[in-house]
């Protein structure tokens, strides 16, 4: 008879008992909103990091509907000029490109 290896357990496994906490409602069906306007925003920036990158639905706890239609409004107003592309500032500000130091 052969031996039988036990398999490691899943990290998503190991997790699961751990974090059982409830999902963060979503911003806009909690006050059922139907569709995401790309001219507010103040709401969209909520969305957006400080970087200028739109944030996942795990982070910003929106519904899978509002947070597609969220991305396309950020999509929308970055190109009507109304959002940022980019995080603003110049390369002074930050170190970049993983820590690496570039005066070598």
């Amino acid at each position: 008879m052969a031996k039988q290896r036990r398999r490691p357990a899943r990290r998503r496994d190991r997790k699961a008992g751990l974090t059982s906490t409830r999902r963060k409602p979503c911003p806009y069906c909690r006050d059922k909103v139907e569709q995401v306007d790309y001219k507010d925003i103040a709401t969209l920036r909520r969305f957006v990091s400080d970087r200028g990158k739109i944030r996942s639905r795990r982070i910003t706890g929106a519904c899978r509907r509002h947070q597609s239609q969220v991305a396309r409004a950020v999509k929308r107003a970055r190109e009507l000029a109304l959002l940022p592309y980019v995080a603003e500032g110049g390369p002074e500000g930050r170190e970049g490109r993983g820590g690496r130091d570039r005066e070598r």
